[in-house]
């Protein structure tokens, strides 16, 4: 990793920070609330994810895709600690996805 994208993905963490002290000050920690996980998402995550292959095989995969396809797996996951693995690849996604928007410029076409 070339030091430009490890200086910017320590800038996209500070922004991701600051964002938790905005919302944690708006609607304080909000450490209590359900999670809201349910096998009931595991259709949606299967879809996501057969959609997010069929993307990629066709060459035309996107963020989104991506994103998608991890956000409703962690939907579908009930285990607390599988929960979290998968949020952590939410985060992930997230944060990569941005750092492509920053090293492709404001001009460039998303």
């Amino acid at each position: 990793m070339s030091l430009t994208v490890a200086m910017l993905d320590r800038s996209i963490a500070e922004d991701v920070l600051a964002e938790h002290e905005r919302a944690d000050a708006k609607h304080g920690a909000q450490t209590d609330l359900p999670d809201g996980t349910s096998p009931d998402f595991v259709a949606l995550a299967d879809f996501a994810r057969t959609s997010c292959q069929q993307s990629f095989a066709r060459g035309e995969g996107t963020w989104a895709d991506i994103l998608a396809e991890e956000f409703f797996e962690a939907l579908a996951e009930e285990d607390p600690a599988a929960l979290r693995a998968e949020l952590v690849q939410v985060s992930s996604v997230a944060q990569r996805w941005i750092r492509a928007i920053d090293l492709r410029g404001a001009d460039a076409k998303p």
